[in-house]
């Protein structure tokens, strides 16, 4: 059986360098040292033991990530790239917990993960206050939050990978704009995270700079239950459905997400109402589910991989404190699906949900 010291020896390096390898401690490494490392660990099938690696150095090679509920097919879709990235990468296992939201349950995660020794996190829950998260930082837990910012002008430990989500709700509204649409609603739930915001934001502004801001909506489907993310495909079809009786509506609707999407067209079928013919819907996410929908959904897609690999990258290759202005990522929206879910308004709409087309990138 091969040791960490053949591996040195093949590679022609200190056994400190391999070590340094083995716990993806690389980002001041040449990229010929790493390949050369990487080389004699594949040629002499080296592994290494976790038993000792976690008696030497007190930590688990797992990775903690924290969702709000993997019942939402999106978490569920960032879980499987994060552990592709993680696993291939670094030799790093997946361990998940749902926490709904609830900061209490977010903190009690932090103090589960570091009694059993593991020091890494990606959080995805965009709650305004992230004082629990900078308390496990702060504890020597290397955090990661998905889909926030930082709070403007507080010091922060944490680092922030996001979407654009401005620019995706901006992007998903032009898109009705330009169909033809002036009668815009932007569909919601309860409760502002700031990535929420951020989408409602994108949607006005989108609306003013056509001249609809003034009649531009945004409609709340209520709240969620203790389940959260989980259950806003059923809130956005009650909410569809209240739409489909109401004596006004919008003829074109910018849906929170995908799950939200797919909930509000089952209930404007359900009071009697056509996607596109009489309400376009447009999602955000990019879930393959919204291309199996009926009518297929249109939707901005969100550059899933790419950020997946960027937070398994930071968490794994914390910062200095010196480069904190860098703790921020932010990912442009991958472009606009065009599907089937979005017509113009009146009968040109009408005739094209009998229509069939193949699927439209726009970057």
């Amino acid at each position: 059986m091969s040791t960490i010291q053949d591996v040195a020896r093949q590679a022609g390096v200190s056994v400190s360098t391999v070590s340094n390898v083995l716990n993806g401690r690389t980002d001041r490494m040449r990229p010929e040292t790493l390949a050369r490392v990487e080389a004699a660990i594949g040629a002499l099938g080296f592994r290494p033991s976790k038993i000792a690696r976690q008696l030497k150095t007190g930590q688990t090679p797992l990775l903690g990530l924290l969702v709000p509920s993997l019942a939402n097919p999106m978490y569920s879709f960032i879980a499987r790239e994060i552990e592709t990235v993680a696993q291939e990468r670094f030799g790093y296992r997946l361990l998940i917990g749902s926490a709904y939201r609830d900061p209490a349950k977010e903190a009690a995660f932090f103090d589960d993960l570091m009694a059993h020794g593991m020091r890494r996190v990606i959080v995805i829950s965009a709650l305004a206050d992230e004082q629990h998260v900078e308390a496990a930082a702060a504890r020597g837990m290397v955090v990661v939050s998905y889909d926030r910012r930082a709070t403007p002008g507080q010091p922060s430990q944490v680092c922030h990978v996001m979407p654009d989500n401005f620019e995706a709700a901006r992007l998903a509204t032009q898109h009705l704009i330009d169909c033809g649409h002036t009668r815009l609603a932007f569909a919601t739930v309860a409760g502002l995270t700031l990535s929420r915001s951020a989408k409602i934001a994108g949607f006005r502004a989108a609306a003013e700079a056509a001249g609809l801001g003034a009649s531009a909506q945004v409609v709340d489907g209520g709240p969620l239950d203790e389940y959260g993310d989980s259950v806003i495909a059923e809130v956005g079809r009650t909410l569809g459905a209240r739409m489909a009786a109401a004596t006004e509506r919008p003829s074109g609707i910018v849906a929170l997400n995908d799950l939200m999407a797919l909930g509000l067209m089952a209930g404007l079928r359900d009071g009697g109402l056509r996607v596109p013919g009489d309400v376009s819907i447009v999602g955000i996410d990019g879930l393959f589910l919204s291309a199996l929908a009926n009518p297929p959904l249109t939707t901005v897609q969100l550059p899933v991989r790419e950020m997946a690999r960027a937070m398994v990258e930071r968490v794994m290759n914390p910062l200095p404190d010196a480069d904190i202005d860098e703790r921020d990522i932010v990912f442009a929206p991958a472009g606009l699906i065009e599907r089937e879910s979005v017509a113009p308004p009146g009968p040109a709409g009408e005739a094209r949900t009998h229509e069939s087309e193949p699927d439209k990138v726009e970057p």
